[in-house]
This record gives C-alpha cells, sequence and structure tokens, in this order.
C-alpha cells in the first residue's frame, strides 16, 4: 500500500493546475499530467517515483536521497526514486513533484 499521506501532499500541490490525473499503477499511485505520468508515490519501493529528462538521469541520481528505478533487472532511463526522508520536506517535494511535472508537459508536447 502506498503512502495515503504523502499522495495527498502530492494532490495539494497539484490541485491547482488543470489536466492532472490520478491511476494506480505500479503498486501505488501514480499522478499524470495531459496523460503523462509525472509522479507516483509508489507503495513497493517506498519512494516518491519521479520522471525526469533521460538524458539528465544520472544528474539526478548524484542528488541525495534518490536511487534508479529498476524494471525487470535494468535501470530505466528517466525515472528515479526519491526516498520519503528527503520529500518530506515541503520544499523537495515541491521541487521533485515539479521536476516531473516540466518533464511530463515536455513530453505531452511532444
Amino acid at each position: 500500500m502506498y503512502d495515503e499521506t504523502l499522495a495527498q501532499r502530492v494532490r495539494d500541490l497539484l490541485e491547482p493546475r488543470g489536466g492532472v490525473t490520478e491511476k494506480r499503477m505500479f503498486g501505488g499511485l501514480a499522478f499524470l499530467v495531459d496523460g503523462s505520468m509525472a509522479v507516483c508515490v509508489s507503495g513497493r519501493a517506498d519512494a516518491l517515483m519521479v520522471r525526469v529528462p533521460a538524458d539528465a538521469t544520472a544528474e539526478r541520481l548524484a542528488q541525495p536521497g534518490t536511487r534508479p528505478m529498476v524494471m525487470s533487472g535494468r535501470e530505466t532511463r528517466g525515472w528515479v526514486y526519491v526516498e520519503k526522508p528527503v520529500v518530506a520536506d515541503d520544499d523537495e517535494l515541491r521541487r521533485w513533484v515539479d521536476e516531473g511535472v516540466r518533464t511530463a508537459e515536455a513530453l505531452a508536447r511532444g
């Protein structure tokens, strides 16, 4: 089960903007912006999964409290997990959610 408190904090940050939908996936709750997933409150990983520019994945993984997203035994470019102690800070949560939104918006625009 995912952290509902964290999900509500993300929801509160995204509420003022349009085009946001929620969908249960990856054992958590994903937030999509204009149909592209931006962030996901992950239950399995017990972290916030954030979409980042694929070419910036290594740079984001160099930041404290991050780790790679692994699917089928392989690291997934364009996604990072941000540990809960990092996003416990409101400013950090906003920064990471904003990053996911910007990346999703860029993908939605093509």
